[in-house]
């Protein structure tokens, strides 16, 4: 079964990217729970948390700090949580960190509108 994710790192599948260096992809999410829903997603495919190096686990932790205070400012969240998805409860089977801001609310705009604001 292909990965969605690693046809989104290969190029093969349209996406709206934040940020990208050589371990990490940052894209909103397409189908969002909440305005400004955003994946941090590692280049290279690991299943889940548990099988990221430890080094990865880091580089990931500081784009999501930076990315945080990013996604707040530009969106005027008052608040943000950060999900990380396991077992059956995570849906594609690439790790991937979710930061969502005002987690709670509705969105109101579709991905590319979001995308946008970060223009």
């Amino acid at each position: 079964m292909e990965c969605l994710f690693c046809k989104i790192i290969n190029g093969e599948t349209p996406s709206y990217k934040l940020y990208e260096d050589e371990r990490v992809l940052v894209i909103m999410d397409a189908y969002p729970n909440v305005d400004g829903h955003t994946l941090i997603i590692p280049k290279i495919h690991y299943d889940t948390f548990m099988d990221l190096p430890e080094d990865l686990i880091i580089h990931i932790n500081k784009i999501a700090k930076k990315y945080t205070h990013v996604i707040m400012e530009k969106l005027n969240a008052k608040e943000l949580s950060i999900l990380v998805n396991y077992g059956n409860a995570q849906k594609i089977k690439h790790y991937h960190m979710h930061l969502l801001p005002n987690f709670g609310t509705r969105p109101t705009k579709d991905a590319k509108e979001i995308y946008e604001v970060f223009k």
